[in-house]
């Protein structure tokens, strides 16, 4: 599901918000989530899941179309880790 999908979907399930408000709201809440990450702290979303930045060290990489060893800097990802509620859910 993507962003637009999203917006479908609670617009489909709400009729007191707009579709403009809907939209607006997700948007700040994954900047908000996105600025947290880059901040390095943690967001926590209670019966869903955590966010969190992690690092990767710098390592030796390979170029699949040469195969000639390629540098890759450390760098941050993001990791989610899923909520027990979640997992459970899921397997039902």
């Amino acid at each position: 599901m993507n962003k637009s999908q999203l917006v479908d979907l609670i617009s489909d399930k709400t009729s007191h918000l707009t579709r403009r408000d809907i939209e607006n709201s997700i948007s700040e809440i994954l900047f908000c989530l996105t600025d947290t990450l880059s901040n390095s702290d943690r967001v926590e979303i209670r019966g869903f899941g955590t966010f969190t930045s992690r690092k990767r060290d710098s390592r030796v990489a390979r170029n699949p179309k040469t195969g000639s060893a390629v540098r890759v800097d450390a760098k941050y990802h993001p990791y989610f880790r899923a909520s027990k509620h979640l997992k459970a859910s899921l397997k039902d």
